[in-house]
């Protein structure tokens, strides 16, 4: 099972977009700085994530959600 999540910072206006097998280990690495992108404007939290049988379909998905309209529909959506 694939994830396709958005998380969105507590300090402020930004959000991320990501793909990942485990939402809970993925976003404890967020908030410990692991993740050298998402380090800055920690804390995260989970806005929303939406679970994918096909590996193809969520990595589809992701690189649409990281589009100009795919932020726009998450915006409005998710």
């Amino acid at each position: 099972m694939k994830y396709v999540y958005i998380l969105e910072s507590l300090t402020g206006e930004h959000f991320y977009t990501g793909i990942t097998d485990d939402v809970d280990a993925r976003l404890s690495k967020h908030n410990s700085g692991a993740v050298t992108h998402t380090s800055k404007f920690r804390p995260w939290r989970i806005k929303s994530y939406v679970a994918f049988t096909d590996e193809a379909r969520a990595i589809a998905f992701e690189r649409y959600l990281k589009s100009g309209s795919g932020r726009a529909f998450a915006k409005a959506r998710l």
